[in-house]
């Protein structure tokens, strides 16, 4: 754990992903807390540059860099442009790349960054302060264009209603207070039976923050970028929370492996542009928390690690990668 209250989700699988080496270089694509960043200092006499848009991230980032006598570098940018971060420090290839998808527990415990309703503060959802907040979107979307988002990236079934609800509301008063927003959504839904159920809120909540931050087309930038600046051997490790991103690292992994659905892997390439396979897959199904990390940390609970090794073929991304 770096810091009180920020528990690192299985921090054990990562690092047995990764197997940080003495002398290796290592990305924290998403810094946080830096538990993973410190974990992997820890585990080797090696070096880590950890990324992060958010800025107080980054200062606390800043602080544990003392810690570490020049191995930690801390950069504050997308993880998507983490080849061109790095390249900026002088590094173009590293042993591995760790991304955590999940919102920061810091992120959430603020309430005035406005990523969770469990204690009202505006309604903003920014990771990098910068763009929209989810109080623009809210308020100056239409009824369509908020159904879809909600629907899209939060899979809410009841986005229709949901997006009426909000135009009604904010003909009264604009919602500016996550508290506000919560109270709308939970309308949409009948009253709750038992104490375990999942907050009516939280999808659209889940689907207003990837919208505002663009976290899938970051995620996509991401394992492009990762693919570019890994090694011969480096180590890809991806921990996602929910289906839509998931899905997104599943079907990149099983591309970039030459695992096409209906086509033998060994197979001879059926013509000059075949690709040559980026990664091997470390394991084919995701990995998931136990039970003990689930109960010690309920955040954990739809947590999904996938894995990969880079091979020796060029990238996809900016070369062409075809087999000779």
């Amino acid at each position: 754990m770096s810091d009180s209250g920020h528990r690192p989700v299985m921090l054990e699988a990562v690092l047995a992903a990764l197997t940080p080496r003495d002398g290796g270089i290592y990305i924290d694509g998403t810094f946080g807390g830096g538990g993973y960043s410190r974990a992997i200092l820890d585990a080797a006499d090696c070096r880590v540059y950890g990324i992060d848009r958010d800025e107080d991230a980054c200062a606390r980032g800043r602080e544990l860099a003392k810690s570490y006598s020049g191995r930690l570098t801390v950069l504050q940018g997308r993880f998507g442009d983490m080849d061109r971060l790095t390249a900026a420090e002088g590094v173009h290839e590293v042993d591995g790349v760790a991304l955590d998808l999940g919102v920061s527990s810091f992120q959430l415990d603020q309430p005035e960054r406005g990523f969770s309703f469990s204690k009202d503060g505006p309604l903003d959802m920014r990771m990098g302060g910068d763009g929209p907040s989810a109080a623009d979107i809210v308020n100056g979307e239409s009824e369509q264009s908020l159904a879809d988002i909600i629907f899209t990236y939060g899979e809410e079934r009841r986005s229709r209603r949901i997006a009426r609800a909000i135009i009604e509301a904010r003909a009264e008063q604009a919602i500016s207070r996550t508290g506000q927003l919560a109270g709308v959504v939970r309308g949409c839904f009948p009253p709750a039976r038992g104490q375990n159920q999942i907050d009516p809120a939280t999808r659209t909540f889940q689907a207003l923050r990837i919208y505002i931050n663009d976290e899938l087309g970051e995620l996509s930038r991401g394992l492009e970028a990762a693919e570019t600046v890994l090694g011969n051997g480096g180590k890809l490790a991806i921990v996602s929370f929910h289906s839509l991103e998931d899905r997104i690292v599943k079907n990149f992994l099983r591309d970039r492996a030459g695992d096409l659905p209906g086509v033998s892997r060994h197979a001879p390439p059926q013509d000059a542009k075949h690709r040559v396979p980026t990664f091997e897959q470390t394991n084919r199904r995701p990995l998931k928390p136990d039970a003990r990390e689930t109960s010690r940390n309920p955040r954990a609970r739809s947590a999904r690690l996938r894995s990969a090794v880079r091979t020796d073929a060029p990238a996809w991304t900016g070369g062409d990668g075809v087999a000779a």
